[in-house]
């Protein structure tokens, strides 16, 4: 025994195996915990600012890039980026991130991009906005050296959003407040119509667990507004539930060396094909459901969908590459 417990001494002092272990430790307490904060953001609601009534799409204050867009008349699609559990913020894009949406506003003039929605929050709080935590995510942020590896626990705290937006008890709650953020910060970027001549276009662009909130918000934008509504996973993961249902169809960008990707087709049963009658499996029997193989992407990094380094010996950037295969899809309205 003694023996035993000097060389688990010996191997804590990696400090790698010391942060996977306080890790796993702040993941069991945070799991218990995780509902709390949302519960009480539900009970601090009003029917109105969850968007319950007529007023949800009533004028909002606008951003700077309203008022570029004012001029034009011709707007009737709204691309929505959800981000990975690796962010701190909504306004924490990556260059990569920055470019692929600049890009899909250049081709697509008839589409604006909302880049503001901070899908592990149910009041669309930064982690250092008004929270008890805040100091604590601040310095997991602005880490440098080795406590840079701190950021784990950035990517643990978003991962059981993650897991309440997929929980049949407080996902519901959850996928409300995320759905309504989505909603007014559309029409901060540029006014709802409050009866728009034909349909309304929203595409909501996830990567990692932005996937399962953009699923989980669908229901209730689908009864808010009279919008087609795709979501385009870009190596996202999902429980196979939410969503399915109501969207119009599903892409899944996947590249080959994202691993991360298939944990969820392992973890969440709804994903397995002998469940015939989940959601899931309805929308890939309905051909709602389309998997696009985007070429050697890795999960994140700079090899991963939005990573600004070349491929090989080409010119091409993964994130190009990205956009490419995002462009290719049928769900653009200019596409010959």
């Amino acid at each position: 025994m003694r023996k035993i417990g000097g060389q688990l001494l010996l191997c804590l002092q990696n400090g790698t195996l010391k942060l996977l272990v306080l890790a796993g430790l702040i993941l069991l307490a945070w799991g218990t915990i995780a509902p709390v904060g949302t519960l009480v953001w539900w009970l601090s609601q009003s029917s109105e600012s969850l968007g319950i009534k007529k007023s949800l799409i009533k004028k909002s204050p606008r951003d700077n890039l309203s008022s570029k867009l004012e001029k034009s008349q011709n707007i009737d699609c709204y691309i929505v980026f959800l981000p990975g559990v690796g962010d701190f913020s909504a306004n924490q894009l990556t260059q990569g991130e920055e470019f692929f949406l600049n890009e899909l506003e250049r081709i697509h003039p008839n589409c604006v991009t909302v880049r503001d929605v901070f899908p592990y929050s149910a009041a669309n709080e930064s982690l250092g906005g008004r929270r008890l935590l805040a100091p604590l995510w601040s310095a997991a942020e602005k880490a440098d050296g080795w406590f840079s590896n701190t950021d784990v626990l950035i990517k643990i705290r978003n991962l059981w959003r993650f897991a309440i937006s997929a929980d049949d008890r407080y996902g519901h709650i959850y996928n409300l407040g995320i759905a309504n953020a989505i909603v007014n910060r559309m029409n901060a970027v540029y006014p709802l119509p409050k009866y728009p001549k034909q349909r309304l276009k929203l595409i909501l662009i996830g990567t990692s667990g932005g996937v399962q909130v953009a699923l989980g918000a669908v229901n209730y934008l689908d009864q808010w507004l009279n919008a087609e509504l795709i979501v385009v996973s870009i190596g996202g993961d999902f429980n196979g539930e939410n969503g399915f249902d109501a969207v119009e169809h599903v892409y899944q960008l996947v590249g080959r060396r994202d691993w991360i990707e298939d944990i969820s087709q392992i973890v969440f049963a709804s994903r397995w094909p002998i469940t015939v009658g989940s959601p899931f499996n309805k929308a890939r029997r309905q051909e709602r459901y389309t998997v696009v193989k985007t070429g050697p992407h890795a999960h994140s990094g700079s090899q991963g969908y939005f990573g600004t380094t070349t491929i090989g010996q080409s010119q091409t950037t993964y994130v190009e590459l990205t956009l490419k295969k995002v462009n290719q899809l049928p769900i653009w309205s200019n596409q010959k």
